[in-house]
């Protein structure tokens, strides 16, 4: 059909420019000198300016709105154009200028925050940061929203999702987990100080290296580097990045940002290549995206079996520092459950608070009952209030995360919600692959992959989240599945009653 064809073309030449951005920011949080600053924030402008002209031109919307009424299109062609069209609208709403300013603005706002964290000091990204805040609130009354100016942004990340949903879902957090971690607390503590000795950073990342590998990271479609903050980047399935950090007396970071990161890489490298360019070669939300990352990270990678297959090759790094630990204490160890202040070395349980104080602090900030200038306060109050601890540095608390700096107010409920989808659909892996556990334990991890590449990868946005996580497991998110899958783990290494 021509004008699908036609459409599609149109598309390809936006994705093409998209990923060429993408380039351009990988590259500034990686490789790009520090003087480079100012023209990078230009030509990624410049660039975002161009790419919002070719959203919104008029002949690309004609093309939509008639391919929208086509009976001629099959249901993989009408996901595309449905999902295209409301993009189409959505884009419409902004103008240049403001997409310009904006994406001026974020990289203005991420070189302040970089320097903000080294020096720990909030006041040198607070004045950038107060620019960001204000067109994020102009940025909701452009696109519209009800009840709450939240709702718009958390749309973008997790389409579907409201602050009526999350608050019943983080009323869930409060009720069932806060209990749960007092009654570890009361229990016998295990010891994680092995992995605070000193471990050199080259063999870190050589281990690193080894479990991408045996997840099945395609390193001929992606590569690895080290960043201030880890994350994945995506240029098509077949161009993949991860990035880790590597502490050398922090065993734990190093191992959970590779396996973290490289969940995410194993779902844009699913991705069907086919549908580059449109809707069905995208992944359907940051929720459902964060749930393949944490699903990797933390139903396998903190599991027992897992460490049965990775323990010895440690070892066999670290034959010093970890001579005299076993593997049960080795796996008591990285299941810690403690209030910490850092969210990305946050265990599993605990992590959840973190991301209420952020949901917290993005909906106050929207409604303009928080004002930038008061968050290291309105932070160590709510860390206090939740989780006993207060950061003595603001590297240690507000400025802890990159993605404020780049506008991602709406991002962080995606975490909360990709470790409830993780839990739901390892639990239905569990059920479906014959001797899932036994597989892992051997160190084969093609069986798992094989089955989110044909239940969750392949689809792209075919199925909204909601949608998906029914067609996987039958249900709706139901946090149930975390609940249990937490109770039955640390109620046994804990040895609760």
């Amino acid at each position: 059909m021509k004008k699908y064809d036609s459409y599609k073309a149109k598309l390809s030449k936006i994705a093409d420019l998209e990923y060429t951005l993408a380039v351009l920011g990988w590259d500034q949080e990686t490789y790009m000198p520090e003087k480079g600053a100012d023209f990078r924030a230009q030509q990624i402008s410049t660039l975002s300016g161009i790419g919002h002209e070719m959203s919104v031109e008029k002949d690309l919307g004609e093309l939509l709105k008639k391919l929208h009424k086509s009976k001629e299109l099959d249901k993989k062609q009408s996901r595309n154009v449905e999902e295209s069209y409301k993009d189409y609208k959505q884009s419409k709403k902004y103008t240049t200028e403001f997409v310009e300013l904006l994406s001026k603005t974020t990289s203005e706002c991420f070189q302040a925050w970089q320097k903000a964290k080294q020096q720990s000091d909030f006041k040198i990204f607070a004045p950038h940061f107060t620019k960001m805040v204000k067109l994020k609130r102009q940025e909701a009354e452009m696109l519209g929203y009800k009840k709450h100016p939240y709702n718009a942004l958390l749309d973008q990340y997790e389409p579907g999702a409201n602050v009526a949903d999350l608050d019943i879902l983080f009323k869930d957090v409060r009720e069932q987990l806060v209990g749960f971690v007092k009654k570890i607390a009361a229990a016998k503590q295990n010891s994680d100080a092995f992995a605070h000795k000193h471990y050199d950073k080259d063999k870190q990342w050589n281990f690193g290296i080894d479990l991408l590998k045996q997840m099945h990271y395609d390193f001929e479609a992606g590569r690895q580097d080290i960043s201030i903050h880890p994350f994945t980047t995506s240029f098509s399935p077949l161009d993949v990045r991860v990035t880790t950090k590597v502490i050398e007396n922090n065993l734990k970071s190093m191992i959970w940002s590779c396996i973290h990161e490289g969940g995410h890489g194993l779902y844009e490298q699913g991705l069907p290549a086919s549908q580059y360019g449109l809707p069905l070669g995208e992944a359907v939300s940051l929720g459902i995206h964060e749930s393949q990352s944490r699903l990797w990270e933390n139903n396998v990678g903190r599991g027992l079996p897992y460490w049965k297959a990775n323990y010895k090759k440690l070892q066999g790094y670290f034959p010093e520092q970890l001579k005299s630990v076993t593997l049960d204490q080795f796996y008591k160890g990285i299941n810690q459950v403690k209030p910490s202040l850092i969210r990305i070395e946050a265990d599993e349980v605990t992590y959840h608070f973190h991301i209420l104080v952020r949901y917290e602090i993005e909906k106050a900030l929207m409604d303009g009952s928080v004002e930038v200038k008061d968050l290291p306060a309105f932070w160590n109050e709510h860390y206090k209030k939740y989780l006993g601890v207060s950061a003595t540095k603001d590297s240690e608390g507000v400025l802890q995360d990159i993605h404020w700096s780049h506008g991602s107010i709406g991002y962080f409920p995606t975490y909360s919600l990709g470790s409830f989808y993780a839990a739901q659909f390892f639990y239905f892996a569990s059920k479906e692959i014959k001797g899932l556990q036994q597989h892992i334990e051997k160190g084969n991890m093609l069986p798992l992959l094989n089955w989110l590449r044909e239940k969750i990868h392949k689809h792209g946005k075919f199925y909204s989240a909601a949608d998906l996580c029914k067609h996987v497991t039958g249900e709706k998110l139901n946090f149930k599945y975390f609940m249990n899958y937490a109770t039955d783990k640390y109620s046994v290494i804990y040895n609760l009653k």
